[in-house]
């Protein structure tokens, strides 16, 4: 239950964080961006801001013994930079500047039943969904044959 309790108020944390931030807006998101035409680079600031906390209470964090509400702690284990982080990643930018909406906020939205939003994150777990099929798919269409 403590658990469940922590991930709720994390939750509410980091909507709150980025209803405030106005990451929520794709709009404030487009114009941060836009780096040749109209830049606003606020949102470069609540980044910044947001990494001079993280890294040093992340530090703290790990110093200590073990989580409070967990056996160890879970790090990540892949550390190499492959072609599908890349690709991942590149798709991850297009999608961002294309509309100005990421996972988080575009989840946080959809409590306010904007139609592009719904359509957004519908097709965004579409993605998710394909994913691991189209993936093993080209595996196998380029895997090397024993001729």
């Amino acid at each position: 239950m403590k658990q469940i309790v922590i991930a709720i108020l994390s939750g509410l944390l980091f909507g709150a964080g980025l209803a405030i931030s106005g990451m929520l807006n794709p709009e404030k998101v487009l114009g941060f961006l836009d780096i040749t035409g109209h830049w606003d680079p606020t949102l470069a600031l609540v980044m910044g801001g947001a990494l001079l906390v993280n890294i040093p209470v992340t530090r703290w964090i790990l110093k200590q013994p073990a989580p409070k509400v967990a056996a160890s702690f879970t790090l990540p284990s892949l550390t190499q930079v492959d072609k599908p982080l890349v690709v991942g990643a590149v798709l991850f930018g297009v999608g961002w500047g294309l509309v100005g909406l990421c996972p988080g906020p575009a989840i946080t939205l959809l409590a306010g039943g904007n139609l592009q939003v719904v359509l957004f994150v519908s097709a965004m777990l579409a993605g998710l969904w394909l994913q691991p099929i189209l993936t093993n798919y080209l595996k196998r269409a380029f895997q090397p044959t024993d001729a």
